[in-house]
Order: C-alpha cells, then sequence, then structure tokens
C-alpha cells in the first residue's frame, strides 16, 4: 500500500480525538461514556454507533453533548469506511452547530472540518479551517484541555505540508504535535502519537533515513500496543517493513508484513489488507518464492474488487460535495464580481457628475468674465469719449 493510501485512513483517525474534553459542566458518566467510546472507535465501530445513538437521542443530553455524540457515530461510519453514512451525520452536527454560540463547539468542529477537507484534497480549505479554529484557540490560550485539539491540527498541518511542500518542514509540524499529545499526558492520546509517529517514519523513508524511520514506527508500534489499537499497530508493522523492503532484506520484511496480517486479520480493513497483500506478493517475488507470490497477489486482487466496490457506493457523495463547494465558490465570485462592476459604475457616474459640474462651473465663469471683460470696456469707451 502507497504512503498516499495510509495517509487517507489515519487522517479519518483524527476526527474524534480532540472532542472528549471540549466540552465542560457534564456528568461524570457521560464523560465516562464518550471514553469509552473513543477507546473503541478503531476496533469496535458498530459499537461506537449504537452508543453514540443512545447519546444522541437522550432527553437529558445538552445541545453540545448531541453534537459530539453525531460526531462520534460519523467518525465510527469513516471506520467502517461507509462514507455515505459518516457524511449524512456529519451534515447533522454542523446544521446543529448553527444553533449554538459555544466557542468550545466551534473550535471542534472546525477543526474536523479541516480533517475533512484534508480527506478530499481540498488543501487550501482545510488551511482556511485550522487558520480560524487556530484563532479561535488563541482565545483558549491557558486552557490545557485543548492541547489535543491543538496536537491534532498541527498534525493535520503536517500531513497537508507533507504532500505540498516537503517533508522537512511536515516533519517540524509533527514533532510540534507530539509536544501537544505528550503535554495532555493521557491514554486518550496515545493513538493519537502512534499516528503521528507513523507518518514522521514516512517522512523519513522519504528522506531515505532508515535508521530514524525505524526509530519513529518503532514508537508507533509501542503507543498502539498501550491501547491495543491493533489496526495502528498492523500499519506501523507494515512501515517497518517498508523499510527493510527498500534496504534490500526481504526476508524480515516478510515476517514483520505476516505478524502486522496475523493481529489486523479480524480487523476487517479493506485499505490495510491491501497494503498488507500487495508488499508479501511484492517481497515473495523478490524471494523467489513463487507459491506465497501467487497466493497473495490474488488475494490483493479480490481485495481491490472489494474497494473499488465500497470506493463506487459513496462516489456520489463525494462528488455532490465537490459539486457543493464548486457552486458556493462560483457563487462568492459572481457576488464579489457583481459588486466590483457596480462600484465601477458608480464610480464612473460620480466622476461623470464631477467633471460635469466642473465644466458647467467652467463655464459660468467663462461667461462672467466676458461680461465683466464687456462691462470693462464699455466704461473705458465711455471715458475716452467724455
Amino acid at each position: 500500500m502507497s504512503q498516499t493510501g495510509y495517509r487517507k485512513i489515519v487522517i479519518m483517525m483524527f476526527t474524534l480525538l480532540g472532542t472528549l474534553h471540549a466540552f465542560s459542566q457534564r456528568s461524570p458518566e457521560t464523560d465516562s461514556l464518550f471514553a469509552k467510546a473513543k477507546m473503541n472507535i478503531y476496533e469496535k465501530p458498530e459499537y461506537v454507533i449504537k452508543l453514540g445513538d443512545s447519546l444522541y437521542n437522550s432527553k437529558e443530553s445538552s445541545l453540545a453533548e448531541k453534537i459530539e455524540a453525531l460526531l462520534l457515530i460519523s467518525d465510527a461510519y469513516s471506520s467502517k469506511r461507509d462514507y455515505e453514512k459518516s457524511l449524512q451525520y456529519f451534515k447533522i452536527a454542523n446544521e446543529l452547530l448553527k444553533k449554538s454560540n459555544n466557542t468550545d463547539l466551534q473550535i471542534i468542529v472546525l477543526s474536523r472540518n479541516a480533517v475533512r477537507y484534508q480527506q478530499m484534497k481540498v488543501y487550501d480549505k482545510a488551511i482556511e479551517c485550522l487558520d480560524e479554529c487556530d484563532k479561535l484557540l488563541l482565545l483558549k490560550y491557558d486552557d490545557k484541555k485543548f492541547n489535543l485539539t491543538r496536537g491534532n491540527n498541527y498534525a493535520v498541518r503536517g500531513m497537508i505540508y507533507k504532500e505540498q511542500l516537503n517533508c522537512d518542514i511536515a516533519i517540524g509540524y509533527f514533532d510540534k504535535a507530539i509536544e501537544k499529545f505528550k503535554s495532555f499526558s493521557e491514554l486518550s492520546t496515545y493513538p493519537n502519537m502512534s499516528i503521528t509517529y507513523y507518518n514522521k517514519g514516512n517522512c523519513y523513508i522519504a528522506l531515505e533515513d532508515y535508521g530514524k524511520a525505524i526509530e519513529n514506527f518503532d514508537e508507533a508500534v509501542k503507543y498502539a500496543d498501550h491501547v491495543n489499537a491493533k489496526s495502528l499497530k498492523a500499519f506501523a508493522l507494515k512501515g517497518l517493513a517498508e523499510v527493510y523492503n527498500n534496504q534490500g532484506n526481504h526476508q524480515k520484511a516478510i515476517e514483520v508484513l505476516l505478524e502486522a496480517s496475523e493481529i489486523s486479520k479480524n480487523v476487517g480493513d479493506l485499505i490495510l489488507n491491501r497494503g498488507i497483500y500487495i508488499n508479501l506478493a511484492n517481497n515473495y517475488k523478490q524471494v523467489g518464492n513463487w507459491i506465497e507470490y501467487q497466493k497473495y497477489n490474488q488475494l490483493f486482487l479480490k481485495n481491490q474488487g472489494l474497494i473499488r466496490s465500497s470506493e463506487r457506493e459513496s462516489t456520489g457523495d463525494a462528488i455532490e460535495e465537490f459539486t457543493t463547494l464548486n457552486r458556493e465558490r462560483l457563487s462568492a465570485m459572481q457576488i464579489r464580481y457583481n459588486i466590483m462592476i457596480g462600484l465601477e459604475i458608480l464610480l464612473f457616474f460620480f466622476l461623470s457628475y464631477l467633471l460635469f459640474s466642473y465644466l458647467k462651473r467652467n463655464r459660468k465663469s467663462s461667461e462672467t468674465l466676458k461680461l465683466e471683460v464687456k462691462r470693462i470696456k464699455d466704461t473705458l469707451r465711455k471715458q475716452s469719449l467724455n
């Protein structure tokens, strides 16, 4: 699997991670439910969906809690690769947000919007959301409960800058993200740490610094192990295998990939499986094991078909999303164009009025001057006759 494929998956894992501590004044029981949901979003999305639904429909839930529950459900569907339902719940959350002036909510949803635009590769809009979110975070400068969101924002920027700029810049943002996560000092940040270290590892692969790549993948494995996040650990192991493959140690790469395949067999992640299968096939080909090559190549092709089928189901929603976005942009441009044309017309008439007034005054002054000259001449003529 390509690094780009992982980044698309990994960014979705940040979508909920900034929400848990962003809301105050709720019961310890509710906090506990959200915390439990958060820790299970990767491995038990169905459980998270049911829990989120019960929190959303609870008469005791505040508007903030309802929005957080909807984001929870949206993220769970994303982890299941059901983008249609994920989008559906995210839109409902955005509609509810319009009824609130809660800055905390606005921070979280802006951060989430940045994630969504990053997924769609609409990087300018993602940066715009991050900038707006960071402005609001300045109002919460001393509030450490937002360090998780700050860390997530840094991580998302790192992923964007890796695509648009270079890995040296991206690594700086990944380091800032890790610093914020560590300041939080809770298990809830460990998935974030694993994801960020994985992305740093990918950057070091691109820079061909394989020693640092291995260090970061090892850290990714460590933090995934702490929270038993099997899918994250499998991705990190796959990253290690890529290093070994690049170094020509194909047998070691195979061993690591087989471990990743074993721990992720019940996860059901098609993208993860695709990466493991294609890399196993390629490494078995390198060592001349054609039987295993054929086996994993066939698994890869079968898995690829499942992914394409899933992608086709969500294509309509993606097109609708892009169409709406482009329509909004076009409408905004049209409004700006009309305003500019209107201002130019007003300016034209204003300047024309000034010119007309000036010419009128000039003509009147000229006529007055002529009359005065005639009067003086007449006076002089009379004086000369006398």
